[in-house]
C-alpha cells in the first residue's frame, strides 16, 4: 500500500490519467471481434487497430515535444486530456474501420506526452525523498486499468456494442479533465530564463534505447506466455484467468518495488535488477516443463521487469535536466517502441523453428543488450557537471 504521505488529490488525480490513458489503449483486446462483426471486416485487419494505436503513441511524443516545452504543466495535461476526449468521441463516431483506425491513432498522440508529463509532475508533487514512489502510484492508474477498466470496458461492449465503451472512455477522460483543472496546482515548465528547451542532451538517448531493449524483452515473452503455460508447462485452459493474475500481482509488487528502489541508489538497483532478470528467464526455458517452477518464476519476471521500467522512467527523468517532460515523454514512446520490436522478433525465431520455451531465451539476450546502455547512462549521470534533475 502507498504510504498516506502519497494519497494527495493530485497525486491521485494523475493517477486516474493513467487509468483513463490505459484503460483507451487496452480496451480495444476485448473489443475486436464485436468491431469486426459490426463493421463486417476479418480479425486480422481488425487487428490494426491495435498496433496502430501504439505508432501513434511511438509518433505523437516526438511530435508533441516542442509544445510541451512551451506550456505550463496543468494547461497542458488538460490540452492532452482533451485530446484524449476528441479522439474517443471521433472513434464513437467512425462509420469504418480506417476512419476508427484514424481515430485511434489520433487519440494515441496524447499518450505518451500525458504519461510522461505526469510522471514528471508526480515526482515534483513527492514528499522530500519518494519521487519514485509518487511515480510508481501514478503508473499504478494503468496496472489497476488493466484489472478494472478494461474488462468494465469490455462488458459495456457486449451489452451496449463497442461505440458504448468508446463513450464511457471518452467520459471517463471528461472527469479527469475535471479533476485535472481542479485539483492540480499550476506550476511554470519553463527554464529561468524564459526560454523552453525542447532538444533532448546526449546524456538521455543511451537510457531510452535500454527502455526500448527492455520493453522489447518484456513482450518477447509476455506475449507467448499463456502458449508456453499451456503447451509446455501444462497449464489447463481453465487456470489461464489465474495465471495471469499471478503475473498481475507480479507486476504490481514490481510498481512498487520499482519506486522504492528508485527512491535510492538507482544506479544499484538498475544494474541489479536487469541481472536478475535476465537471469530468471534463461531460469524459465530451464525449468519451463514444471508448472509449479514455471508460475514462480513467471510471478518473479513480472515484478523485476515492471521494476526495470520504473528504474528506467526515473533514469531518463533525471539525466533531462530542463527537458524532463520531453524526456519522460520519449521515454514512454520508448517503451512502445520496444513492445512492438519484441512481439515481432519472437514470432520470427518461432516462424523459422523455435520453440515456445526459448522466447525466454530471446527475451533474455534482449535485457542482456540492454546492461551496456544503462551502465553508459549511468555513468553520464555520476558525473560531477552532469544538469541531471534531482529526482
Amino acid at each position: 500500500m502507498p504510504s498516506p504521505r502519497l494519497l494527495s488529490p493530485a497525486l491521485l488525480t494523475l493517477a486516474a490519467a493513467a487509468f483513463a490513458i490505459g484503460t483507451a489503449e487496452f480496451v480495444i483486446m476485448g473489443l475486436l471481434p464485436l468491431i469486426a462483426a459490426d463493421l463486417r471486416v476479418d480479425l486480422p485487419s481488425a487487428g490494426y487497430l491495435v498496433s496502430g494505436y501504439a505508432l501513434g503513441v511511438v509518433a505523437g511524443g516526438p511530435l508533441l515535444a516542442g509544445l510541451m516545452a512551451r506550456l505550463e504543466e496543468k494547461r497542458a495535461l488538460s490540452g492532452l486530456m482533451l485530446i484524449f476526449i476528441v479522439g474517443n468521441l471521433a472513434c464513437l463516431l467512425a462509420p469504418g474501420l480506417w476512419s476508427l483506425l484514424l481515430a485511434r491513432i489520433f487519440t494515441a498522440f496524447c499518450h505518451a506526452s500525458l504519461i510522461g508529463a505526469a510522471a514528471v509532475m508526480a515526482a515534483r508533487l513527492a514528499p522530500a525523498g519518494m519521487a519514485g514512489r509518487a511515480m510508481a502510484l501514478m503508473f499504478s492508474g494503468m496496472t489497476l486499468a488493466n484489472v478494472l477498466g478494461v474488462p468494465a470496458g469490455t462488458l459495456i461492449g457486449q451489452w451496449a456494442g463497442w461505440r458504448a465503451s468508446f463513450a464511457a472512455v471518452a467520459a471517463l477522460g471528461f472527469i479527469t479533465l475535471l479533476l485535472i483543472r481542479a485539483l492540480l496546482p499550476t506550476h511554470s515548465a519553463h527554464k529561468a530564463d524564459g526560454k523552453p528547451q525542447a532538444r533532448l542532451p546526449g546524456r538521455v538517448w543511451p537510457a531510452l534505447l535500454a527502455s526500448v531493449l527492455a520493453a522489447a524483452s518484456m513482450f518477447a515473452f509476455f506475449t507467448y506466455l499463456l502458449p508456453t503455460l499451456s503447451q509446455v508447462s501444462g497449464l489447463p485452459p481453465e487456470q489461464s484467468s489465474a495465471a495471469l493474475l499471478l503475473c498481475g500481482v507480479g507486476l504490481v509488487a514490481g510498481g512498487w518495488l520499482g519506486g522504492r528502489l528508485a527512491d535510492g541508489q538507482l544506479d544499484k538497483a538498475l544494474l541489479l535488477t536487469l541481472a536478475l532478470l535476465c537471469a530468471s528467464l534463461i531460469a524459465f526455458c530451464l525449468l519451463a516443463a514444471r508448472l509449479p517452477f514455471a508460475l514462480a518464476l513467471m510471478t518473479l519476471w513480472g515484478a523485476l521487469a515492471f521494476a526495470l521500467c520504473m528504474l528506467l522512467q526515473t533514469l531518463a527523468i533525471r539525466l533531462a535536466g530542463d527537458t524532463a517532460v520531453q524526456a519522460s515523454a520519449f521515454n514512454v514512446g520508448a517503451f512502445n517502441l520496444g513492445n512492438a520490436l519484441g512481439a515481432w522478433l519472437a514470432g520470427i525465431l518461432l516462424s523459422h523453428g523455435g520453440v515456445l520455451e526459448q522466447t525466454s531465451l530471446l527475451a533474455a539476450a534482449l535485457a542482456g543488450l540492454a546492461l551496456p546502455l544503462a551502465s553508459l547512462a549511468l555513468a553520464s549521470a555520476a558525473k560531477p557537471n552532469s544538469a541531471c534533475m534531482r529526482a
